[in-house]
């Protein structure tokens, strides 16, 4: 039963929801649409029931709200832009329709209590548009009060049209459903709260690991953790802006797309942190933001599936697709900083020589630095390359793994 209500929920909010949307706004029409719908079904009943009864004018009073209401519940779900215009009126003649209902069932006096329903709109005046529309919501409910004090002795004949008996049984079920209409819609909008946490939750985790997310929650600032070792990756795709220049922009960022999800799939296989992307560069990490000790070897066994993964993939012209891939390990600093598009990131000497280990590397290879291959307790096989110069480290020797 719960699935289905949030199911309900993001179907809901799918059709309302508009980029820029708070996620507090979208509550608020997201509750407004199942209030509507909910207030339609207990209108129609209502206006059944004093049908049977034996009134004659008030059932066409309450047919004629659940008609308004269906209909700016379609108006909402069409054009969720006129959300605060249609709440507002939707607010406004609920109340008018049901102190409308009490007049003509024998006014404030003898009446059957069908203007308890009006609190209904003053709540929902509260809960999804404000407090400056809860106070018009209020004001008109006074005047609706005043209006029956007025014409109490003009309606009361209305009363004779059905039993006394009849009219205290339907202003019983008017206080006892609104009750129960009101929990509801608590439970509502605790499940719709619930349910926009859970997609807040679920996007945060995919910009950030987990136990960052869990510390970012219960205290916003700048997080910057040291690691004494972890290892770090990056990818290229070898010749890509030439293989892409003639192509559709859309097809190369489907292969992109494709490509980077299997990644992404193989990072979550091995226990690995996904950094970014940057254009058809891959960067992962292991060892953080939870320390391990296999963090070498585990990018390791990656990047060995990443070379087996890409082989299937060619490019716009039926080429395959080639990868470079560089790998280095040691101190190395992880955080985030920033409050605006923020996103986890490394900083120091290592990761600046893992991406030089790329942008030197050799296609469908995985250049390692000297300490990878010491951390790897010759468990794998390397080929010495010759010295070769890395931006702010001079001459290195550094390995191909052999796959």
């Amino acid at each position: 039963m719960r699935g289905s209500v949030m199911q309900f929920i993001n179907w809901i909010g799918m059709r309302v929801g508009q980029p820029g949307d708070s996620e507090t706004f979208l509550a608020q029409k997201i509750l407004s649409v199942g209030m509507i719908y909910g207030g339609c079904v207990l209108t129609l009943i209502s206006a059944l029931i004093h049908w049977v009864v034996g009134f004659t004018l008030a059932p066409l009073a309450f047919v004629a709200l659940g008609v308004f209401l269906v209909i700016s519940g379609l108006l909402l779900l069409w054009n969720p832009g006129l959300f605060r215009p249609i709440a507002i009126l939707t607010l406004s003649i609920t109340i008018v329709a049901n102190v409308a209902g009490q007049l003509l069932t024998g006014g404030l006096t003898s009446g059957t209590y069908d203007i308890v329903w009006s609190f209904v709109a003053i709540l929902g005046a509260v809960l999804i548009t404000g407090t400056g529309e809860a106070v018009l919501t209020i004001m008109l409910f006074a005047l609706g009060i005043v209006a029956g004090i007025y014409l109490n002795s003009a309606v009361q004949h209305l009363a004779l049209q059905a039993p006394i008996t009849s009219r205290l049984a339907i202003g019983t079920y008017n206080l006892v459903l609104l009750g129960v209409y009101l929990a509801v819609s608590t439970i509502l909008l605790i499940r719709v709260i619930d349910t926009l946490r859970i997609r807040a939750d679920e996007l945060l985790l995919n910009i950030l690991p987990a136990p960052i997310a869990a510390r970012l929650k219960e205290n916003p600032q700048t997080i910057a953790d040291g690691f004494d070792e972890a290892t770090v990756l990056f990818a290229d795709i070898v010749d890509f802006t030439s293989m892409s220049s003639e192509a559709d922009p859309v097809d190369v960022v489907s292969l992109l797309n494709i490509i980077f999800t299997e990644f992404d799939g193989l990072a979550q296989k091995h226990g690995l942190e996904k950094i970014k992307t940057i254009g058809d560069a891959y960067m992962v990490a292991a060892g953080l933001p939870e320390p391990r000790r296999d963090h070498t070897e585990a990018i390791t066994r990656f990047a060995i599936d990443m070379l087996a993964a890409v082989k299937q993939y060619h490019g716009m012209k039926g080429e395959p697709v080639r990868l470079r891939i560089g790998i280095n390990t040691g101190p190395l600093v992880a955080g985030v900083i920033g409050r605006q598009k923020f996103i986890y990131d490394l900083w120091g000497d290592a990761v600046n020589v893992a991406s030089r280990m790329e942008s030197n590397g050799l296609e469908n290879q995985i250049q390692v630095t000297e300490a990878v291959k010491e951390k790897l307790n010759g468990d794998y096989t390397f080929i010495k390359r010759e010295p070769i110069y890395v931006k702010g480290k001079g001459m290195m020797v550094t390995y191909l793994l052999e796959v």
